[in-house]
């Protein structure tokens, strides 16, 4: 149904977001000496593999040790390193988030969290891996930015970008093959929100594997006559809350999309932004307090309400409510 419809973005191959992350994360190995990467033993899940080859002094196996890879990733910014860890998203946050609040947020040390396996996406899995807080827990912690691309591409250049940047940093990213379709060559700016496409019925706010579904309904819409303004939320925190203020005062109403729980995720951060600022009626598409299960990642997703009809069924209440 996808290829059928006249969608702005379109694609011509699919492939993982974590694919993005190793293949920037060897470039960045390539460029920079100082970069290193540690990884709990799931270098292939990862596809942390190629470094590891090439740069097998600056790479470090920790094994199932997590707490220690985030101990020892501190320590390494001291001597001027730029670590990397790798691990799935449940790992990179829930069974580490003391260590990372202690010896990474509060004294902002130079690490990198770089997780895999976000979310429903997950698949097959099931519940116990499927983290849908993750973002909600690192966005409160000061000091740590958080990172949510839509694909390939921004995946990849999101990695490279982080490296530059200096403080903690949580890079979220995912195990399903999912379209490509941001550009190769794109600049990625963090804490900059993306305007894909101009619109003025609605502000459509879409962060991560979300993004894909968005362009889908944003093309659903428009054969009805709805003029969606779609917004690409890749940097969950900074949030770029000039966008989000100028976007709605256009448009009157807004809509969040995410492959998260609704409480603590991008749609929390976009109604303290507007109610602060310009209340505005707002709709969300998320995970609705519940864990996730084992299947395929596109049936999780249907049955979870985080698809292109649920966008649709959400913008159109909003605009309702104007």
């Amino acid at each position: 149904m996808e290829k059928t419809l006249d969608t702005k973005y379109t694609y011509t191959e699919k492939k993982d977001t974590r694919s993005g992350f190793g293949d920037g994360f060897l470039e960045l190995g390539r460029k920079n000496e100082n970069v290193v990467g540690l990884c709990a033993d799931l270098i292939g899940s990862l596809k942390m593999g190629a470094f590891q080859k090439e740069f097998p002094d600056r790479f470090f196996q920790v094994g199932i040790s997590e707490a220690n890879m985030m101990g020892l990733a501190a320590g390494m910014t001291i001597g001027g390193k730029i670590p990397f860890t790798g691990t799935f998203a449940n790992f990179s946050t829930g069974r580490v988030y003391d260590q990372i609040r202690q010896s990474i947020a509060y004294s902002e040390k130079n690490v990198k969290i770089c997780a895999s396996h976000a979310g429903l996406t997950l698949g097959e899995d099931g519940a116990t891996h499927q983290i849908l807080e993750d973002m909600g827990m690192m966005k409160m912690l000061p000091n740590m930015t958080v990172i949510n691309p839509c694909d390939y591409n921004q995946t990849k250049a999101a990695t490279l970008a982080i490296a530059d940047y200096e403080g903690p940093v949580y890079l979220r990213f995912g195990r399903p093959s999912w379209p490509i379709f941001t550009p190769a060559d794109q600049k990625f700016e963090i804490g900059k929100a993306w305007k894909m496409i101009e619109g003025k019925d609605v502000s459509l706010f879409a962060t991560g594997h979300l993004v894909w579904e968005a362009v889908v309904a944003e093309a659903m819409l428009r054969e009805e006559g709805i003029s969606v303004e779609l917004i690409n939320i890749h940097t969950i925190k900074p949030l770029d809350t000039e966008a989000v203020l100028a976007s709605v005062a256009k448009t009157g109403c807004a809509v969040t999309a995410e492959e998260h729980q609704l409480n603590g995720g991008l749609g929390d951060s976009i109604a303290q932004t507007l109610i602060r600022n310009n209340p505005a009626p707002q709709e969300f598409v998320g995970v609705d307090d519940s864990f996730g299960e084992s299947g395929k990642p596109v049936d999780l997703l249907e049955k979870y309400g985080l698809n292109a009809a649920n966008i649709v069924k959400a913008v159109k209440k909003a605009i309702s409510r104007k």
